[in-house]
């Protein structure tokens, strides 16, 4: 089956708890390799800091994505959320350098692509320092977050089947 739905990690594993997304999509690719299987229709992929990449990716006519990140949402360190944007995000000023969602957006539209709907399953970091390691805290949310991505994958591949047109 040709994956519907991108699980994209993102994030600096430089800077402390940024890392959470890249930690969770490396776990989630460690399990296939023991194997589990991803969930049918699923990519999971460890895009870092590689917005350009992403952007390309997004390009194969995903019909959703999951994007894991470190985002800062005002609750107790190593709490998990589950994000579902009500407006588009919309890119400012386009910057090569620049690893965040609104921008990786903004690249995408500027190649003719139009972003999916997108799901962001995020960790609330207790630090973002240059060259420190993850938090313990954080450490103990990628674990918690592992079957929050599956489910909502798994989710967002049912909804994309329901879509799915055949010939009569």
């Amino acid at each position: 089956m040709k994956p519907r739905v991108l699980v994209a990690g993102i994030g600096n594993i430089f800077f402390a708890d940024d890392a959470f997304g890249p930690a969770v999509a490396q776990r989630l690719m460690h399990e296939m390799v023991d194997g589990a299987p991803a969930p049918d229709g699923v990519r999971i992929e460890d895009f870092g800091i590689r917005g350009m990449h992403l952007a390309y990716e997004l390009l194969n006519g995903y019909a959703a994505a999951v994007i894991v990140d470190a985002v800062a949402c005002g609750g107790a360190a190593g709490t998990l959320f589950v994000i579902e944007p009500k407006e588009p995000i919309h890119a400012g000023a386009l910057d090569a350098h620049r690893m965040d969602i609104a921008s990786v957006l903004g690249f995408l539209r500027l190649l003719g692509g139009v972003p999916p709907p997108l799901t962001i399953v995020g960790c609330e970091p207790e630090s973002l320092e240059h060259g420190a390691p993850m938090s313990a805290t954080v450490e103990r949310a990628v674990e918690a977050a592992l079957p929050v991505v599956r489910r909502v994958a798994a989710q967002l591949v049912a909804q994309s089947e329901e879509h799915v047109c055949t010939e009569a």
